[in-house]
């Protein structure tokens, strides 16, 4: 059987040919992971070229995707707490008081709705929230125009333990009653995902004070 000639010493490349061929492989990756990789990948684009080309965005769409997916991730493994109540004594001094006290004024304005609003542009997040002592009990109907949007029905108290009563995504409305668990501030976080702003209005009538849209 024939096989080919090997080649000559001559005809191999020399030691000054693969150096150069081997710099210039390097040079080329290096300028690939500057250019595209590191802003698709991580949003870091220090020449400014990934952002021409629409690369930039694409990473900080991906880093924002992961972190939000790390915190949801340590917020489920997270054991379920809540704070410390009063004790059962106090507590019962505490409705009492409420009853009699500021049961009439709570009386008159429950059933006057209240609404906000708040326009997310795309990746933008925000939440509306409202101070309920516990075990106090909000009818709420929100909805979303222009895209559909990812929340999360929560509660904060005041030493900045938070709980979650309801989660979503890709959600244009929902309607409910949100029940304190616990005094502090009660409500809702969205996030757009879209291409284009979406604008959230929610109505609340019950057992709270001061609705407002939390930065």
């Amino acid at each position: 059987m024939y096989n080919s000639d090997m080649p000559s010493r001559a005809e191999l490349p020399s030691s000054y040919q693969l150096l150069r061929s081997t710099g210039i492989a390097a040079a080329t990756a290096a300028v690939l992971l500057i250019t595209v990789v590191l802003p698709a990948e991580y949003a870091i684009d220090p020449t400014g070229i990934g952002r021409m080309l629409g690369l930039t965005e694409m990473g900080e769409i991906k880093t924002q995707v992961a972190a939000e997916a790390e915190a949801d991730r340590q917020r489920d493994a997270a054991p379920a707490s809540q704070p410390a109540g009063p004790s059962p004594r106090s507590d019962l001094m505490n409705r009492v008081l409420a009853l009699f006290v500021i049961g009439g004024a709570q009386a008159q304005t429950a059933a006057v709705p209240q609404e906000k609003s708040v326009t997310l542009k795309p990746g933008e997040g925000s939440e509306i929230k409202m101070a309920m002592k516990a075990g106090a009990k909000a009818n709420y109907s929100w909805s979303a125009s222009g895209s559909s949007v990812n929340y999360d029905m929560h509660g904060t108290a005041p030493g900045g333990k938070e709980s979650s009563y309801k989660r979503g995504r890709d959600a244009t409305g929902d309607t409910g009653v949100l029940t304190a668990g616990y005094e502090g501030h009660h409500g809702w976080f969205w996030r757009n995902r879209g291409q284009a702003p979406v604008t959230v209005t929610v109505k609340v009538t019950g057992d709270f004070d001061d609705l407002k849209i939390m930065k």
